[in-house]
């Protein structure tokens, strides 16, 4: 994989990413979150959860190009780098508690990932 190919993967993961991190800013905004379907409806229009959608389609369209130059059995997995993003992401924006566990699991991602990107 060259260089430009797994920045193109490292950028869709981060727009996934950021999609998230937008959606949960906009469950945060809502107090009414699920309870009617009226609460759902302005839920999901909200401009952080519509952003956070758009951001998916720009990553959408990102990965189709991608997909049309990099094998998918090499670029899905280093986009479960997400995983790792997410929570260490989780921690600073958020406050979530970053424990031991998760620190492990995040470590046994990033190896999995450097042997399927490995080309000895």
């Amino acid at each position: 994989m060259t260089l430009i190919n797994f920045l193109l993967v490292l950028l869709n993961t981060l727009l996934l990413v950021c999609g998230q991190f937008l959606w949960k800013v906009g469950l945060q905004h809502n107090e009414m979150g699920f309870k009617s379907f009226r609460a759902a409806a302005q839920l999901i229009l909200s401009p952080y959860v519509l952003g956070g959608l758009a951001i998916y389609g720009v990553a959408t369209v990102l990965w189709l190009f991608i997909l049309s130059r990099v094998e998918l059995s090499l670029a899905y997995p280093i986009q479960s780098l997400a995983y790792i993003i997410a929570v260490i992401g989780a921690y600073w924006v958020f406050d979530e508690p970053l424990s031991a566990v998760k620190i492990v699991g995040c470590l046994l991602i990033l190896s999995g990932v450097i042997f399927i990107g490995w080309r000895g």
